[in-house]
């Protein structure tokens, strides 16, 4: 009996988790650069008095489909796509680095390049800064160009090269924030010149709307298959106890 319990238990739980993953990726379907979440699970025996055959589902360190998303042409100088493999490096609040794949950038109010979340983007020599009120281009490369605040006397000029990176996949760990990271003791990768960027291009979300909803459907099967198991565990419980009161 109590083996029925532990399978349904077990399998309600993977169900909930799993389904808050997919709904996490559905909210994220039009979020540039995002990468669709992933849960593992393994079995892990019930440490305690239980009889060995016991276990429980737990989930593993969370994955991520590292497919690239769809490039949308934007014409914006400011927005930058990754071309094939490879990172753009961002500075978090702890200063730390990160990577990601948004490359929709704005110049914040002190002249740093930022994402949109507002977190600053990394170059050979640290965060990289420009001009005010300067034209910015990016190349393939990852060189920045200003072109001067409005007085047609200053030229272009090199202001900063983005550090682009391209460690191993098997490296990089997924955080809440949706950044990535290197695995603990693994030191900050180097600048990749291998990496080439695209400007005026934006990389979609790689999340499947439709495979996402389809299972978001089949998560909601399953909680209900497993609760159903939880019940009837209950209700043979109750029958075996009034035969014994019975008997």
């Amino acid at each position: 009996m109590d083996r029925m319990i532990y399978i349904g238990m077990g399998g309600a739980k993977q169900a909930m988790e799993q389904q808050a993953a997919v709904a996490n990726n559905m909210a994220n379907v039009s979020t540039p650069g995002f990468r669709a979440q992933i849960n593992n699970y393994r079995a892990v025996p019930v440490v305690g008095d239980e009889m060995a055959t016991r276990a429980m589902v737990v989930a593993t360190t969370q994955g991520a489909d590292m497919r690239s998303g769809p490039l949308v042409q934007t014409g914006r100088s400011l927005d930058v796509a990754v071309r094939g493999d490879g990172w753009l490096t961002v500075q978090t609040p702890d200063g730390g680095e990160a990577y990601t794949r948004v490359g929709n950038l704005q110049v914040g109010a002190e002249g740093q390049l930022l994402t949109m979340d507002s977190l600053p983007l990394l170059g050979d020599a640290g965060p990289v800064v420009v001009p005010p009120g300067s034209s910015l281009t990016v190349a393939a490369d990852g060189v920045i160009t200003a072109l001067g605040a409005g007085d047609p006397a200053v030229g272009a000029s090199e202001v900063g090269r983005l550090k682009l990176v391209n460690p191993a996949v098997s490296e990089l760990v997924r955080g809440d924030d949706g950044l990535f990271r290197m695995q603990a003791g693994v030191a900050a990768p180097p600048a990749d010149p291998g990496v080439r960027l695209l400007s005026g291009t934006l990389e979609g979300s790689n999340v499947n709307a439709v495979e996402a909803m389809v299972d978001m459907i089949a998560n909601a099967r399953r909680f209900e298959m497993q609760m159903k198991t939880l019940q009837t565990a209950e209700s043979n419980d109750q029958q075996a106890n009034k035969l014994l009161a019975h008997g």
